[in-house]
């Protein structure tokens, strides 16, 4: 059975490099995203489908629901949505700016899993009626700032906390259930959007953020984490996978210039 998967903001990044790593491993993957011209794209370069949906918005996570229960059974779901908006205390930051954190990084996967866990349930039972043991997995890409607070970071930290929350109680309540609950937490991430989001656009703070820093991850890093997870024994569950560049020891503390020994 070809298996098949849901990767929400897949129209760049780290969920565009999850779907072509899926693809290339076999599986039938749905590339969710608000970008449809850029889904298009990347369904035309990897034979992904396409779905545009906005994980904010329940009536489109409604017709997503649809479309997967109308067109088999699901697999694995690797949330991925979400995002960074400014970079203020605690006392200035915008409540604007909070408000989208909190609906895209903590209720957009809350809409997710509510939407998708019954089509995974059918697919872990299809799976299981196989004969090999099998199940299904929940993915969900949080971060290390929902582990390490930090200057600055409020309304991420804030929210990041909340969704590793959000995955720690799942993986109490589906206990007993053959569905894996995965929290993959990344540090410093070099991708073309994440940093100029967070700065409002501005380019040259984004592209400051990894100048001089030796080796910071790619999307292709990340990728190969979220889908090594799932393709792992089935008996075997990543519960929380951390990963940052060698040059980053936390949050806060990030190593500029060569890594050299001393």
């Amino acid at each position: 059975m070809t298996k098949r998967v849901v990767v929400t903001g897949a129209s760049s990044g780290i969920g565009a490099a999850t779907v072509r790593l899926f693809r290339r491993r076999g599986w039938d993957v749905i590339a969710v995203a608000r970008r449809e011209e850029r889904l298009l794209d990347l369904a035309a370069e990897t034979g992904a489908t396409a779905f545009r949906a906005d994980v904010t918005v329940d009536a489109d996570v409604a017709a997503l629901r649809e479309h997967v229960e109308s067109t088999g059974p699901l697999h694995a779901l690797v949330n991925n949505a979400g995002g960074a908006f400014g970079l203020d205390s605690v006392e200035s930051g915008s409540i604007d700016d909070w408000q989208r954190m909190f609906d895209v990084n903590v209720l957009g996967t809350k809409r997710m899993v509510s939407a998708l866990l019954p089509a995974l349930r059918r697919g872990a039972d299809a799976e299981r009626a196989g004969g090999d043991g099998g199940g299904a997995d929940i993915v969900t890409v949080t971060s290390i700032a929902g582990h390490v607070a930090y200057e600055n970071g409020g309304g991420y930290n804030a929210s990041k906390f909340a969704e590793h929350a959000l995955v720690a109680v799942l993986r109490l309540e589906l206990a007993g259930e053959p569905i894996r609950v995965i929290e993959i937490a990344p540090g410093m991430v070099h991708t073309e959007e994440f940093s100029v989001n967070r700065f409002g656009g501005d380019q040259g703070r984004a592209d400051a953020v990894y100048t001089d820093v030796e080796g910071p991850l790619v999307a292709d890093d990340v990728a190969e984490a979220i889908v090594h997870s799932v393709e792992l024994p089935a008996h075997v569950n990543l519960d929380l996978v951390t990963l940052k560049p060698v040059a980053q020891a936390a949050p806060h503390k990030v190593v500029k210039g060569p890594l050299q020994t001393r």
